[in-house]
């Protein structure tokens, strides 16, 4: 029984014994195959001869001087295998004493805990970069948010200077949506990021639990969505920076662009609220200010999908159709939210109206949206209802960039 007790321990366990000078007289076989080298080879041999230069010479005294007071040495050990890689092993060294008490010899019980050491370093590596890009991600928000700041007081002068050039009426109302966009934008903004900060939260755990399991292929995959969700994070605030840049000199854009744009900006609101967009574009440029026509495309998203909720429309679709006739560039915009009513409709792009409650719109969205179309893009914006679908057409003059 003693014989099979002692080959249980041999074929589970990492053994070998040194005289009381570290010379090895024993190891077994599984001592072998971890560390690369054969019996031959260790016998007779310090047991340095696996030792890791990594190693300081302070952890070696403190075994010597642990087993040569005869109590009982335990520690985790990195080790060099004969092919030069490291390994770990969780190490138990207890004195062997004679009837005396003088210690005769000592025995190393070890097991293997490489893959353990290997998945808490790559931890603790991964969890060190997820850190790192956390701090340049709130310095990149704290940059963009005072560059949000300093835009926003700009915005009284330069409402000055548009008053001086055009009628002031309208003029104020113009920069009045602004500033009301400028709200929503800001609202959008700790929308977009409540859903990403919580999926984080979620990775950070998995990460974890799949170290501890071992699961290195897992560990990856989790610290590469990390990675995409924190520069979707920062996409997002430059894609709102931009949104509301100064105004540009005009210039050619696509059309497609803009639209992609807007959505992008709009895709955790529409995924949440479950709209489906079904799109259909042909390739047409236009001579003007891309953040304009967003601004147009968003505010009628938007509208579209509180449309959606206050009418609780179980099926929520959006159409959006770009296409050129002959000069001109069309693009159709339509959802299945139940339509205008008809004393509604010719009162729609007029100021201050809206059908919303007060506390969910000023009624200066479509306004500011059909100024846009015929100031800024020096086209137009119209509007039909039938059968609970509602479809906006914006016409844009297709300029020839030669010309």
């Amino acid at each position: 029984m003693l014989n099979q007790y002692k080959v249980a321990i041999e074929k589970s366990n990492i053994i070998s014994k040194t005289d009381i000078n570290g010379i090895i007289t024993f190891v077994n076989d599984e001592f072998c195959k971890i560390s690369g080298y054969s019996k031959d080879e260790l016998i007779g041999q310090n047991h340095n001869i696996v030792r890791h230069p990594d190693i300081e010479k302070s952890k070696f005294k403190l075994l010597w001087d642990t087993i040569n007071s005869k109590n009982i040495y335990k520690a985790t050990v990195k080790n060099l295998a004969k092919n030069a890689t490291a390994f770990y092993v969780n190490t138990t060294i207890t004195p062997i004493l004679d009837e005396n008490g003088n210690i005769i010899e000592f025995i190393a019980i070890r097991y293997d805990v490489t893959k353990e050491v290997v998945y808490k370093e790559e931890l603790e590596k991964k969890e060190k970069e997820l850190k790192d890009l956390n701090t340049s991600l709130e310095k990149r928000v704290e940059e963009k948010t005072a560059e949000l700041l300093e835009l926003n007081e700009t915005l009284e002068s330069r409402i000055k200077e548009e008053i001086s050039k055009n009628e002031a009426k309208q003029k104020v109302m113009f920069w009045q949506a602004r500033l009301a966009s400028l709200g929503e934008m800001l609202a959008n903004i700790a929308h977009q990021w409540r859903q990403p900060l919580t999926e984080l939260n979620l990775i950070v755990f998995s990460i974890k639990k799949a170290a501890m399991n071992g699961d290195d292929k897992e560990v990856q995959k989790f610290y590469d969505d990390s990675k995409n969700i924190i520069k979707n994070m920062s996409n997002t605030i430059d894609d709102f920076t931009n949104f509301f840049m100064p105004d540009k000199e005009k210039q050619y854009f696509n059309v497609t662009t803009s639209i992609d744009e807007s959505l992008n900006i709009l895709e955790q609101i529409i995924k949440n609220e479950m709209v489906a967009i079904k799109t259909e574009f042909e390739d047409v440029k236009v001579l003007g200010i891309m953040n304009e026509l967003n601004q147009v495309i968003i505010n009628l998203i938007k509208n579209s999908i509180d449309s959606f909720i206050n009418k609780s429309i179980l099926i929520r679709e959006i159409n959006i159709r770009v296409r050129k006739d002959l000069d001109i560039a069309i693009i159709e915009f339509q959802d299945n939210a139940g339509g205008i009513k008809e004393k509604n409709i010719y009162k729609i792009f007029e100021p201050y109206f809206t059908t919303k409650y007060k506390s969910q719109g000023t009624g200066l969205g479509l306004f500011m949206s059909k100024m846009i179309c015929e100031k800024g893009l020096n086209g137009s914006l119209d509007v039909k209802s039938r059968k609970n679908m509602t479809t906006f057409t914006i016409k844009i003059p297709i300029e020839e960039e030669n010309a």
